[in-house]
């Protein structure tokens, strides 16, 4: 009677130890399938796709005048006026192209006038340089105070003590850096300190 017992205590045992065995290798089986199959995030991509997103600055420009599609155009950073001109159809007809300054950088919200043949130089405010209609030319003539956000190196000239190097260098630190948030903003551009910008503040706005 006990032997039997005992031989039947053995077998319910090896019984209860293969269930465990199948099931701890299922449970095994199913923890490695989850493993393997989930995903792996890509941070690279994200930061790929936020750099791409975020990457250089972008210009509104107002191109009006004698050009085939007048409007608003979008340009990237760093565009000049023939990139202005181009945008909004190429010059149209009767176009004046040599009285613009194709070279110069454009600013973020300047309004650029294409003029016609004929035009006064200072009509529509597009002068040699395609300066924005409004911004008011520089100099004598109309004694209105310049706009430094849209003003040309000839019409910047025409400022008290400003040469053609300092010109250029305001319109080079305007490129580089956007627009002037405040006239006080001038005193950032190199070879402007103190004295120099007493005289120029109540000549020019942005």
């Amino acid at each position: 009677m006990r032997i039997r017992v005992g031989v039947g205590a053995a077998v319910a045992l090896a019984i209860v130890a293969a269930v465990v065995a199948v099931l701890v290798s299922a449970t095994a089986q199913q923890g490695s399938s989850v493993d393997l199959g989930t995903p792996v995030p890509s941070s690279a991509g994200a930061t790929d796709a936020a750099a791409t997103a975020t990457a250089g600055g972008r210009l509104l420009l107002h191109v009006t005048g004698a050009v085939r599609d007048p409007g608003i155009v979008d340009l990237p950073a760093g565009s000049r006026v023939l990139d202005a001109v181009a945008a909004a159809g190429g010059a149209a007809d009767g176009a004046d192209i040599a009285a613009l300054n194709l070279a110069r950088p454009v600013a973020d919200g300047e309004q650029l006038v294409v003029p016609r043949v004929g035009d006064p130089p200072s009509a529509g405010g597009a002068g040699a340089g395609g300066v924005p209609s409004g911004s008011g030319p520089a100099g004598s003539a109309s004694g209105a105070p310049l706009n430094l956000n849209t003003a040309t190196p000839a019409e910047l000239e025409t400022l008290p003590r400003i040469g053609p190097a300092l010109a250029q260098r305001i319109v080079d630190w305007r490129a580089a850096n956007g627009r002037f948030g405040a006239v006080s903003d001038l005193m950032k551009v190199s070879g402007i300190g103190q004295k120099l910008f007493d005289g120029l503040k109540d000549r020019v706005v942005v």
